[in-house]
């Protein structure tokens, strides 16, 4: 199609040369039967394009418009003065549950977690100058709602089998040697951690070799972990 002709095409003149012919001249002038065949093809080829393409994204359009000024009417109904008292009650919630959360928290340790004690024992031991002589972790031990934190049993699966598990709890051993205060200073430096760490046994033994004040340390802390975490 030659867009040149089409942009030069005056419809008046068409519409002069059927009025003064009287409609029956106008199909025998081929030139004029060609301007007619551009502007039908035309209007034609807009249209398919129009409801085959741009009908359709507008379409789609116009339901994004409508989901953005329903997304935008019920924010403005949460924030209008009616949702206010709804606020206050969700803050008043949060608030009250706060206290269980920061605990549960302190509580639980992640596997990484795990691996993150591992690194604050060597370095709070560097740090007061003892030496590790050993430090291993054991198997998780499941606390099942039958027990309680005083009466723990091997992780078996008749103990799982017979109750739910409430957590896991995992030992850590340790064997430390040095100086006795220094070992104080590492103690109070484990117990201080963000974490919460058990200390179930602790044997010091007072070294006779070596300069005074001389220890051995032999000891298991413990951790707490959630099924979801070590259950796996």
């Amino acid at each position: 199609m030659d867009l040149a002709a089409l942009k030069n095409l005056d419809i008046k003149d068409i519409f002069s040369k059927i009025k003064a012919g009287g409609g029956a001249n106008i199909f025998k002038d081929k030139k004029t039967l060609i301007k007619f065949g551009v502007v039908g093809g035309s209007i034609l080829i807009f249209l398919i394009i129009y409801y085959a393409f741009i009908s359709p994204k507008i379409d789609a359009q116009k339901i994004l418009i409508n989901e953005m000024n329903d997304n935008q009417n019920q924010i403005d109904e949460f924030l209008s003065d009616s949702s206010e008292k709804s606020l206050s009650i969700l803050r008043v919630r949060i608030k009250k549950l706060k206290p269980e959360y920061d605990k549960s928290s302190k509580l639980f340790h992640s596997r990484k977690e795990v691996e993150d004690l591992y690194q604050n024992i060597s370095n709070f031991a560097m740090t007061n100058g003892l030496s590790i002589i050993n430090i291993e972790k054991d198997e998780p031990k499941a606390v099942n709602e039958n027990q309680n934190s005083d009466a723990q049993t091997e992780n078996t699966q008749e103990n799982q089998a017979s109750s739910s598990v409430l957590y896991y709890k995992i030992p850590v051993n340790y064997k430390i040697q040095g100086n006795y205060l220094g070992y104080l200073k590492f103690r109070r430096a484990l117990s201080k951690s963000n974490k919460v760490i058990n200390f179930d046994k602790e044997i010091i033994t007072v070294q006779a070799t070596g300069s005074s004040g001389m220890i051995l340390s032999e000891g298991i802390v413990s951790i707490v972990g959630l099924p979801d975490e070590y259950n796996k």
